[in-house]
């Protein structure tokens, strides 16, 4: 059978698609949600919930890092951020938050050109440590080389190599790129690296001895990568493709087992349980977190495409302030759209279509039934 469609006759595609295309299918059994478990676990570090912060200023400062820790997830800080170029970095997310929408990417090109600075770096990752919360930070394959020596003196309990994509094999005649395999092998902590978004892509990031790989390219809220580059790959797929990846290589390996963390396209409770059902162990929130009270981004979110220096490839878009982290994640909800009490909508999801844990869930029908909203 052909999953391929004929563009035009020099050219065929597969067909792929996002987590609007599909929908889960109750099973024989039912559970009471209260007898579902969302506890999930990677390398030593356990957490009561499945739900990674994305490493964004609109998301993660080191107050919300620390709050998202003790609601039972794992924050985690852009150690490329504003919180590590500038001592104070509020009044410039207030500015940020109020400018226009025109000149907007612009005044944060020029905010973000101060140097990211290694005390910064350090002081930012002692404030959550001292929380006694699980510390992790992020940063590009572009300044991993740079700044990983302070990040790992400073104490991170797991590290996040995060850019648009993540190669096992970047290409370069100029600059000598981040050997993956080499650098996680030295490091003596666990390193979550990504976007990869096939099935190639992530099994070769599997094989830098990863213990997680992020899935997802361009399908976050605020990146405008495939108006830009032309390049998208659609989540349900991209995800399913990736613990295809996961599948293969805990065989190859010989029973190590990667996490895969859907990354991207996630913002709403019914996008979660899809994302789960097409394989991921864990989420990565971006816009879903952003709409909390606390979010540094005071109602907006934005990434590092918003203010590249070269080729802005997102933007800083409104989402809204919608309730407080702790209602968003664990309710009691006051809203039927899907942006509060996430963790509720997921464990109602797995009780009714009878699953009483992640791995588990991971095995659900899943259906081709476009959704289009009227």
């Amino acid at each position: 059978m052909s999953y391929e469609t004929e563009i035009g006759r020099g050219k065929r595609g597969r067909r792929a698609y996002s987590f609007d295309d599909i929908a889960v299918v109750p099973s024989r059994r039912t559970r009471d949600p209260q007898q579902v478990s969302l506890n999930w676990q990677i390398d030593a570090f356990q957490f009561d919930i499945p739900v990674i912060a994305a490493p964004m200023d609109s998301v993660m400062s080191p107050a919300t890092a620390i709050a998202l820790g003790r609601f039972g997830g794992l924050g985690v800080l852009d150690l490329e951020g504003l919180w590590t170029r500038y001592e104070d970095p509020t009044p410039l997310l207030e500015e940020i938050a109020q400018l226009d929408g025109i000149a907007a990417t612009a005044r944060m090109q020029e905010i973000y050109r101060e140097p990211v600075k290694g005390e910064l770096i350090a002081e930012r990752l002692r404030e959550i440590r001292a929380a006694d919360v699980t510390v992790a930070g992020a940063l590009s394959p572009q300044r991993t080389q740079e700044h990983y020596e302070t990040v790992l003196k400073a104490g991170v309990d797991l590290f996040v190599i995060r850019g648009t994509t993540v190669s096992a094999e970047h290409v370069s005649p100029e600059v000598e790129p981040l050997n993956l395999k080499k650098f996680i092998y030295d490091l003596d902590v666990p390193v979550i690296v990504g976007g990869a978004s096939t099935y190639q892509a992530g099994l070769h990031l599997m094989r830098t001895g990863a213990a997680g790989v992020l899935v997802g390219f361009g399908g976050g809220s605020a990146q405008r990568t495939r108006a830009t580059l032309g390049i998208h790959a659609p989540m349900a797929t991209a995800v399913s493709d990736v613990a295809a990846a996961r599948r293969d290589s805990l065989d190859e390996s010989g029973g190590r087992y990667v996490h895969v963390i859907a990354d991207g396209g996630l913002g709403r409770s019914g996008d979660l349980v899809k994302a789960f059902a097409c394989g991921a162990d864990a989420v990565m929130l971006g816009a879903a977190l952003a709409r909390s009270e606390e979010a540094p981004g005071r109602g907006y979110h934005w990434g590092q495409e918003a203010y590249h220096s070269e080729l802005p490839r997102g933007e800083r878009v409104e989402v809204g302030t919608v309730a407080p982290l702790e209602e968003i994640l664990h309710g009691p909800g006051h809203l039927a759209d899907g942006t509060t009490n996430i963790m509720g909508a997921l464990r109602r999801s797995m009780a009714t279509t009878g699953y009483s844990d992640l791995k588990e869930f991971q095995r659900i029908d899943v259906v081709v039934s476009p959704y289009h909203p009227s």
